[in-house]
C-alpha cells in the first residue's frame, strides 16, 4: 500500500487561534508557520498547553484559525469540512467503537463512504495485516490490550488511504514498553506507507527517534524547527536548549563559564573533568544508570549535570571537581531574548 501523488503537502501561514473575547481572550496559538512536505513525519513537539493539540486540530478542521490559512495541497481549507479535507485523525483515546468487532470498526470510514462489502473486506484486511491484526479482526475492543486497540485505531486510519494522518499523542496511554514497540511501528508504518504524517507529543524521545523534522512550540509560539538532529545540536533558544535531550543542556548565567555577557550552554555529555578547567563544580548526587552515569553538581546555586561513561571513576558525594568545554560545544544565548547568538 503506498500513498504516491495522493500525498499532501500542508502549509499552515501565520496561523493563530484566540479562544474568548476581550480580558478572558487566550491565544493557544501565536502566528505559528510551517510547511510539511510531502512524505513528511512531523513532529509537533512541547509541554502541556503550548497550542501543538489545537493546531493538529486546526488542519483537521476540528477548530477553525482566528487568523492565518491553511493549506492541503494547493487547496487553501480554511472553510472545509473536515470530512472533506482528506485528512484522518488518531485520537489518544483510540474513539473506538466499543459495540463493533475490529473487523467492523476498521471498515466503518468505508461503510460511510458507500464503499461495497467486498472493498470494505479487502481493504480492511490489508489495513489489518499490516498492523498484525489480522487474528483479532471478530474480536470487540474490550477484549484487546491497549497497545492492540491503539493498532486497531491506526488500522482504521490507515483504510482510508487519506492525504494526511494527524495523530495527537497516540501513544500516552500506553506503558513504557508498548511505547516502545508502537514507536517502532509506527516509523516502519511511515516507511511502508510513504504517508505524510502530522503528530504531536510531549514526549522528546518520541520526536528524536521517529520524526523526519520536528517543531517545537512553547506558550503558542514556534520556537524552532528542524531535522532532530539539527533542533538537538543547534538550538535556537534557551528553551528548546533545555527541552530536548535528558538530562537537557546545562545553560550557565552570565560570568560563570566563561567572562561575557551571555549565557552560555553546555549539553551534559560535552563537559570535560580537568584539573585546570573553567568551572568549580561541587558534586552534590551521583546516578549510576548502568551505561553511563551522571553528576549531579552545584556551581555558585546553579546545577550543573555532567555525564560520564559507566567505566569512569565515580567521585564521592561533596567532592570538588572542575570541569571544562570546547569552544566547538558550548552554545551562547541573549540574556535577554533567551536566542542563540552565533558566530
Amino acid at each position: 500500500m503506498t500513498y504516491g501523488v495522493d500525498v499532501a503537502q500542508v502549509r499552515l501561514e501565520h496561523i493563530t487561534k484566540t479562544f474568548g473575547e476581550g480580558k478572558e481572550a487566550v491565544t493557544a496559538v501565536d502566528d505559528v508557520t510551517i510547511d510539511i512536505e510531502d512524505h513528511d513525519f512531523m513532529i509537533l513537539l512541547g509541554p502541556s498547553g503550548c497550542g501543538k493539540s489545537t493546531l493538529l486540530r486546526m488542519v483537521a478542521g476540528l477548530e477553525t484559525p482566528t487568523s492565518g490559512d491553511i493549506f492541503i495541497g494547493t487547496k487553501k481549507v480554511n472553510d472545509v469540512a473536515p470530512k472533506l479535507r482528506d485528512v484522518a485523525m488518531v485520537f489518544q483515546s483510540y474513539a473506538l467503537y466499543p459495540q463493533k468487532t475490529v473487523r467492523a470498526n476498521i471498515e466503518f470510514p468505508l461503510k460511510v463512504r458507500g464503499e461495497s462489502k467486498p472493498e470494505r473486506a479487502a481493504k480492511a484486511m490489508s489495513a489489518a495485516q499490516s498492523l498484525g491484526l489480522d487474528d483479532y479482526l471478530d474480536r470487540k475492543p474490550g477484549q484487546l490490550s491497549g497497545g492492540q486497540r491503539q493498532r486497531v485505531a491506526l488500522a482504521r486510519a490507515i483504510v482510508r488511504q487519506p492525504a494526511v494522518f494527524c495523530m495527537d499523542e497516540p501513544l500516552s496511554n500506553l506503558d513504557a514498553k508498548l511505547r516502545g514497540e508502537t514507536r517502532a511501528e509506527l516509523v516502519d508504518l511511515h516507511r511502508r506507507l510513504d504517508a505524510t504524517i502530522l503528530y504531536v507529543t510531549h514526549d522528546q524521545i518520541e520526536a528524536m527517534t521517529m520524526g523526519t523534522h520536528v517543531a517545537v512550540m512553547n506558550r503558542g509560539q514556534l520556537q524552532q524547527i528542524g531535522t532532530p538532529q539539527q533542533v538537538y545540536a543547534k538550538p535556537q533558544t534557551v528553551f528548546v536548549a533545555r527541552f530536548i535531550g535528558t538530562p537537557p543542556m546545562n545553560v550557565m548565567p552570565p560570568g560563570l563559564f566563561e567572562r561575557s555577557e551571555v549565557l552560555v550552554g553546555v549539553r551534559p555529555e560535552h563537559l570535560q573533568l580537568s584539573s585546570n578547567g573553567v568551572l568549580s563544580l561541587t558534586v552534590r548526587m551521583v546516578e549510576q544508570l548502568g551505561h553511563e552515569t551522571l553528576l549531579i553538581c552545584d556551581a555558585v546555586g546553579t546545577r550543573v549535570v555532567v555525564r560520564q561513561n559507566a567505566e569512569a571513576p565515580v567521585p564521592s558525594i561533596g567532592a570538588e571537581l572542575r570541569v571544562d568545554a570546547s569552544e566547538a560545544h558550548r552554545h551562547r544565548f541573549d540574556p535577554v531574548t533567551e536566542r542563540r547568538i552565533d558566530g
